[in-house]
């Protein structure tokens, strides 16, 4: 099947990057060159690599024309725009990735997928169950596919944890434990939106909550508790900022997530997020910001792998532990590969469904005060 753009690029998928704030992280990955342990990238030269095989910057779009501007001294010779409509048209935008306001997600996919366009959606996928059930509803009219841009998945602490586990090194799970703990007065400063239309349950605890679900499958009940913290307060934040949250799988297994998104941070105790996994035959435990992962040895011994000297090229670019151009290029790379082989991607559509069911029902048990059966966003869903 030919795909748009192909004719300048042979084998690769031009991708529209929609939001030029996050959104300038997946340009720089697709358009600079890979940075040794030592350099930061540059913009790649024709025939030089990028962190991408199968995909490439075909143009950049954001309401704010002081940020096409600065993706333009970032990407030169990457055209820019203020108009989505604008975009949509261009015949070398094969898939569109979506960076903007988690309230404006719903209505970007429908309108890149109803336009032709594959999408990437940056978690969180939707925020309403209504957003959910009509995004399920326009995949299956329009045959598009979508991958959600979940970075955790991508990290190479969790991609190594993931193998291991597809292997069976770590046996049948027991008990997934999950956490996302960040002091985000930053993510204030940035997004202020953030104050009163969205909730932590889908900011934060997309990542915790993704990782339960990749592991744990549908969730079956969730019992979650939840508060303020000093920081949010003193932002006029409007709801909790800390969560716990505890999941029942269908199979009896169990799961657990926290989130604190107004701490003092302790890095060396706790990393920014981590997935214990525990099984029958093993235990490991993934990092990020550290990239450090660790996983009990056939006689029992711990074996830890450290990359962060390693990886902190193509990861983080040499700037700030935390920046996502690894995996955003590795999400990216993976998914236009497997639309150009017909081959499946994760997470998908149903995947992001059900990590925001979970959520959802997390969401809603912390306000009721008691467990929820997940089932109850999936008929909700289903009947919008």
């Amino acid at each position: 099947m030919a795909h748009k753009g192909a004719s300048l690029h042979p084998g690769r998928l031009g991708v529209g990057i929609v939001g030029l704030h996050e959104g300038l992280t997946l340009l720089k990955a697709l358009s600079h060159t890979v940075p040794d342990a030592l350099s930061t990238s540059r913009p790649a030269r024709d025939g030089e690599a990028t962190r991408c095989q199968f995909a490439f910057a075909a143009a950049g779009c954001d309401q704010d024309e002081g940020k096409c501007t600065r993706a333009r001294e970032v990407a030169p010779g990457t055209p820019t725009t203020t108009s989505f409509d604008e975009l949509l048209q261009r015949e070398d935008v094969a898939v569109v990735a979506i960076y903007t306001p988690d309230a404006s997600h719903g209505e970007l996919i429908e309108r890149a997928m109803r336009a032709g366009k594959h999408v990437i959606c940056t978690k969180p996928l939707v925020v309403t169950v209504a957003e959910a059930g009509r995004i399920r509803r326009v995949a299956e009219e329009t045959g598009m596919r979508l991958q959600v841009g979940q970075s955790t998945r991508f990290f190479p602490p969790f991609a190594q944890q993931r193998a291991a586990f597809e292997r069976g090194e770590l046996g049948a799970l027991d008990l997934i434990d999950t956490h996302y703990i960040h002091r985000m007065d930053w993510f204030y400063e940035k997004s202020p939106w953030a104050k009163d239309t969205t909730d932590w349950i889908f900011l934060g605890m997309s990542h915790p909550l993704d990782l339960l679900t990749w592991y744990g499958g549908r969730a079956e009940t969730v019992t979650a508790t939840s508060t303020q913290s000093a920081l949010s307060r003193s932002f006029g934040a409007a709801g909790a900022d800390i969560y716990s949250v505890n999941v029942e799988f269908a199979d009896g297994r169990i799961g657990r997530a926290l989130g604190h998104y107004g701490l003092v941070e302790l890095p060396s105790a706790r990393n920014a997020i981590e997935c214990m996994l525990y099984g029958d035959k093993g235990t490991s435990q993934a990092q990020y910001h550290d990239m450090r992962y660790r996983q009990t040895g056939l006689s029992g011994e711990e074996v830890l792998v450290d990359r962060l000297y390693a990886g902190r090229g193509p990861y983080f670019n040499n700037e700030v532990h935390g920046m996502h151009y690894g995996e955003f290029a590795a999400y990216t790379d993976h998914f236009a590969q497997a639309i150009l082989e017909g081959t499946p991607n994760q997470p998908d559509l149903t995947s992001g469904l059900e990590t925001f069911a979970l959520m959802e029902a997390a969401r809603r048990s912390a306000l009721r005060g008691q467990s929820v059966r997940v089932d109850e966003v999936w008929a909700e869903m289903a009947a919008s």
